[in-house]
This record gives structure tokens, C-alpha cells and sequence, in this order.
């Protein structure tokens, strides 16, 4: 398959382009491509010739969008629609990434795809009208939410830990908030199973399980990792932030074919043993 591939850059990019060795993928970055002018987005596709396109590029600086929300929405809405509009022109489908922001953390059971979405945040608002433009242009599309993403280069929750517990003996972490930790590289394997499948729609492919706090999150990736650091659990509303955030939004999928990851304690374990390593540290 012909794939090109925003957001080449990213977490999820880099793992999907490392990943998808027997498909053909032109990969693009910010710099290579500008998804959100239609004809940087139609001489990409004219020269890549996909049969597929995978939106990984986004606009995610959640607090810098409630400050710039038309930056937010030209790339989170403009750039997707661009992208459906150039795959409808040559006849290729589309996957779009989405995100669990997209809904407003009153549930209390995971959210699966048939809930409907109420996003808090201007981010969250730009990030559903891009669904919203992608399923309008073309019925050839996936869309895929997915939650709290994290690998070894990016920049993520788990790795400011790390960061941090190199300085400090004793960590606040929220523990109020409770959300579906993803691996980018479990992610991107399951993104790539899914479009060998042909079954257009909407997906939640997130971090198995039932989901975890940050503090949950916190503790089992510093026993993975065997340090010593004192974790104290704190409210959300201890680090107020510009963006209100849901509370809850841990996904489920209820989609066939159910496609499910790794629990998220896998994904950390594994994180954990990837940072020990970058760092020189023995790993046990």
C-alpha cells in the first residue's frame, strides 16, 4: 500500500513510519508539508500518489489553544479537511487521528464510540471539527481516538517524570484524573492493522485496560524503573491550568473488528526499561 504520512515528526509518526516497513510511505513533517494549504496538500498527494493517507500532524498544544484557538482549528480542522478533500480527489482513503478530549469527563464508565462528544477545551473543540470535516468529505475514512501517547523521543507525561525524578525525591502527581496512558508504538501497530481492513469508521484505540490516574500511572512506572521517589497524590485543581481538561476519559472500543491494545502497564514497562537504557542505566 502507497501511505503518506503527516505528522512524520511526532511520536505517533515516527512509530507508524518505523513500523510500516512492507508499505510503501512517504513520510512528511511540518517543514516538508503545510496541511493547512490545500495546494501544498494536493502536489504532496499528486506526487505520492497514495492510496491512503494518515493524518498524524496536529495542533496539540492544549493550553496554547485556548489563547489561539484559529491557530488551533486551521491545523486540527483545516488541515484534515484539506487532507479528505485531496483523498477524495485521488481516490485514496484516509485516517485521521483524533483524541479522548473530544468528550467531557462526566461519564464514569470508559467511553466507547457510540458516546457523543462535548469537548471542554478550544483544543478539544478543533480537534472535533476535524472529525467532523473528514467524515463529511469522504465515507473512505478512519477516524481514531486515542489517549495520553508516550514513547522514548517525545515529549510526555512519563519522560517529565523521569526528568524530574533525577532532581526531586518527592513528586506531586495528579490523582483525580483518570485516562487511557497509550504507547505510540502499540498505537501504531494497531493503526496499521487497522487499515488492512477496509472497515471505514470511527475507532478508539487506546492503552488496554481500565484505564489510570496519572498517579497510578506515576507509581507503576517508578516500580518499573526501581527508583526511589515519594509520590504524593493532589487534586487537579492544585496545578490550575488554561485548558479545563476532562476528569475521566478512559476509551473503550466497541467496533468490529475490535482491534485492542496492550494493557497500558505494558506499555509503561516497557517505556521504563527504553529510558534506562537511553540513560546508561543497567537494565534488571
Amino acid at each position: 500500500m502507497r501511505i503518506l504520512l503527516t505528522g512524520a515528526s511526532g511520536q505517533l509518526g515516527r512509530q507508524i513510519a518505523r513500523q510500516g516497513t512492507r508499505h510503501q510511505i512517504a513520510a512528511r513533517d511540518h517543514q516538508a508539508l503545510d496541511i493547512t494549504r490545500l495546494d501544498d496538500v494536493r502536489l504532496a498527494v499528486a506526487s505520492a500518489k497514495p492510496d491512503l493517507i494518515i493524518n498524524a500532524a496536529a495542533f496539540n498544544d492544549v493550553d496554547g489553544a485556548e489563547s489561539n484557538p484559529d491557530a488551533a482549528f486551521l491545523v486540527n480542522e483545516a488541515g484534515p479537511r484539506n487532507l479528505a478533500i485531496a483523498a477524495v480527489e485521488s481516490d485514496a482513503a484516509i485516517l485521521h487521528v483524533s483524541t479522548d478530549y473530544v468528550f467531557d469527563g462526566e461519564k464514569r464508565t470508559p467511553y466507547d464510540e457510540d458516546d457523543p462528544a462535548s469537548p471542554l477545551s478550544q483544543y478539544g473543540r478543533s480537534k472535533l471539527a476535524g472529525e467532523v470535516a473528514v467524515r463529511a468529505a469522504t465515507p473512505r475514512h478512519y477516524v481514531v481516538r486515542t489517549a495520553w501517547v508516550y514513547e522514548p523521543e517525545g515529549k510526555n507525561f512519563p519522560k517529565t517524570l523521569f526528568a524530574l525524578s533525577r532532581k526531586q525525591k518527592e513528586l506531586r502527581v495528579v490523582s483525580d484524573v483518570k485516562g487511557s496512558p497509550t504507547s505510540a508504538a502499540h498505537l501504531a501497530a494497531a493503526i496499521l492493522d487497522l487499515i488492512e481492513t477496509d472497515a471505514h469508521g470511527t475507532y478508539h484505540l487506546a492503552g488496554g485496560g481500565d484505564g489510570a490516574s496519572w498517579f497510578e500511572l506515576a507509581t507503576h512506572f517508578f516500580r518499573e524503573l526501581k527508583t526511589d521517589v515519594t509520590l504524593v497524590p493532589v487534586s487537579a485543581s492544585e496545578f490550575p491550568r488554561p485548558a479545563p481538561r476532562p476528569r475521566y476519559s478512559v476509551l473503550r472500543t466497541i467496533r468490529q473488528p475490535r482491534i485492542v491494545l496492550p494493557p497500558w502497564q505494558e506499555g509503561i514497562a516497557e517505556l521504563a526499561r527504553q529510558l534506562k537504557t537511553q540513560s546508561g542505566e543497567s537494565v534488571q
